[in-house]
């Protein structure tokens, strides 16, 4: 898996900057939105969970796919992403949700898994979203579905890489502007899937 990461890190970063990916070499090479919703339905049986798909923003080198492990329908995720209605009771009795985050690459087959805590509050005439995402799967209800996920990827040709493996900056690579956008030093999955931090914790209002 790590010389697959260095082999595509390396035709990807000709000139090993961050930011400056070669768009010759990543047009075409990663995971299109056809595969990824036909994996995320193939997940939703396989996982026996809600899963949705989601584009990733423009400054992200992949998609997402949200696999809800502890919680309820409607979860935060489809209220966040697609606009579900809010539950009536969430003042009285606030949301906690688990979920399995796949990262999948628009510029190279392969895919990433990290767990992700989300907390949906009201606070005041505020419903505020925090997500809490760690660089890898770690929490024991996670681990079933997590295995039988990596599991499913071999079929649409995708590699599972490490979080652990990736959180870390790469030697040899300059970090660009890197420090001046973000703070710190570029991580490999920064390189490969998108620029904020692996353990970067969000907080949104919904409207």
């Amino acid at each position: 898996m790590l010389g697959f990461v260095g082999e595509e890190l390396a035709r990807l970063y000709p000139t090993r900057t961050w930011g400056r990916p070669d768009d010759q070499e990543r047009f075409g090479a990663g995971i299109c939105h056809h595969d990824g919703e036909s994996l995320a339905a193939e997940l939703g049986q396989v996982l026996d969970a809600s899963v949705l798909y989601r584009q990733g923003g423009e400054d992200e080198y992949c998609d997402f796919i949200e696999v809800l492990c502890i919680g309820r329908e409607p979860s935060v995720a489809q209220m966040r992403y697609f606009g579900a209605p809010v539950p009536g009771d969430v003042a009285s009795q606030p949301l906690r949700e688990l979920y399995l985050r796949v990262c999948l690459s628009s510029m190279s087959r392969m895919a990433a898994v990290q767990q992700v805590a989300v907390h949906l509050d009201r606070e005041g005439d505020d419903l505020v979203v925090r997500e809490h995402p760690r660089p890898g799967v770690y929490d024991a209800p996670l681990l079933q579905r997590f295995q039988r996920l990596v599991a499913t990827l071999p079929a649409y040709d995708i590699v599972n890489v490490d979080f652990g493996e990736i959180s870390a900056p790469p030697d040899g690579y300059d970090p660009g502007d890197y420090a001046e956008l973000y703070g710190g030093a570029p991580h490999v999955a920064n390189y490969l899937f998108y620029p904020q931090p692996t353990n970067t914790h969000t907080q949104t209002l919904l409207a």
